[in-house]
């Protein structure tokens, strides 16, 4: 009961700030009524496409447990896009809390509830469905590799955090094009997968990301950078390694959270890094036709010019470590001071 409680007053204190930006809406799909609450930009006038984000929360959580670790209403209103926060179905299989995976002798498939929320939204609203994305934290982050592998037609990337690929998942992926793929986990967090015995259930992130790499062409070694150490009490540091070059200029990266755990970096565990912000700026560099490949070097806020609209984004960058292939200028695999000079030279045509 007092979950309950917590549950609703955070709803209501949400959709009290934003106003009806926030809208809960419901489904009916295959027999069962679905919820999904997403947000509309205060931008968002219905005379253009605009990019479709879905954040699924963890096992046994809810709509407002992910909104309150990875509120992507900022990133909405800065870059235009429709973010939305699925409802999981109780699952018995899973002591009676909330799962996006399913097991028999429950015939539960979520792929094609996804499904059912773009062809939704996309009635309603003008969806750019070449940049239909998806994230995901644990639970909702298994769900998310799953999607890239079963609904690869739909999605253009993904991000997860907190979560390796289900073994079932990872011998059956077939994804149909290029995915660009971004995971962020902790090593003390069933970094080398999750083995009882002989049989395997969750592979290691090294073959995740050696899975993405492969299948992607990218370069098969990795660009290895240590981020700054920017907080000292959190107990933990992170890596970023780059996969490039991929088909499609498709790239995979990862954030190795050196002593990290079962986080969300920057909401709570990791405070080096905000995955919010790193998941949306990967996955936004990439389409589902096209890969990365129309990127335009300089125009941070891929309004398809490089004006003064780009100086805020970029330094947002520069403070706060972020990276974004649009603003790293001199291509070294960072956001940093040596971007500077070339992002002036960029912006007066010298």
């Amino acid at each position: 009961m007092k979950q309950l409680i917590i549950t609703v007053m955070f709803l209501f204190a949400t959709n009290t700030l934003v106003g009806q930006q926030w809208i809960d809406e419901t489904l009916v799909h295959d027999g069962q009524t679905r919820e999904y609450t997403f947000y509309v930009p205060s931008s968002y006038q219905g005379t253009a496409d605009v990019p479709l984000l879905f954040n699924f929360h963890g096992g046994a959580g809810d709509i407002a447990s992910q909104i309150a670790i990875a509120n992507m209403s900022a990133l909405a209103e800065a870059d235009g896009l429709i973010v939305v926060y699925p409802q999981a179905l109780i699952d018995p299989n899973n002591g009676g809390s909330t799962s996006w995976t399913h097991k028999p002798p429950t015939d539960v498939d979520d792929i094609f509830f996804v499904e059912a929320m773009i062809d939704a939204l996309a009635a309603d609203y003008l969806i750019d469905e070449n940049r239909v994305y998806a994230c995901g934290y644990s639970n909702g982050g298994e769900f998310t590799f799953e999607l890239a592998c079963r609904l690869s037609d739909r999605i253009a990337a993904i991000g997860v955090v907190a979560r390796s690929m289900f073994i079932d998942t990872f011998n059956s992926c077939s994804p149909s094009h290029p995915t660009a793929v971004v995971t962020i986990h902790g090593t003390n967090d069933d970094y080398d997968g999750i083995i009882f015995g002989d049989i395997t259930y969750y592979v290691s992130l090294d073959d995740v990301n050696s899975y993405w790499s492969n299948f992607n062409n990218t370069d098969p070694t990795p660009v290895i950078v240590p981020l700054p150490n920017t907080n000292t009490s959190d107990g933990s540091t992170v890596e970023h390694h780059s996969w490039n070059n991929g088909d499609d200029c498709v790239s995979v990266e990862h954030f190795k959270v050196n002593n990290g755990g079962h986080d969300w970096p920057g909401s709570f565990g990791n405070m080096d890094i905000d995955a919010t912000e790193e998941i949306w700026n990967f996955v936004s560099r990439f389409q589902k036709v096209g890969g990365g490949c129309s990127t335009l070097i300089g125009d941070v806020n891929q309004d398809g010019a490089i004006d003064l609209l780009d100086v805020a984004p970029f330094i947002a960058l520069l403070t706060d470590g972020g990276f974004q292939v649009e603003a790293d200028i001199n291509e070294d695999n960072s956001v940093d001071l040596l971007d500077v000079a070339p992002f002036v030279e960029l912006l007066t045509g010298q």
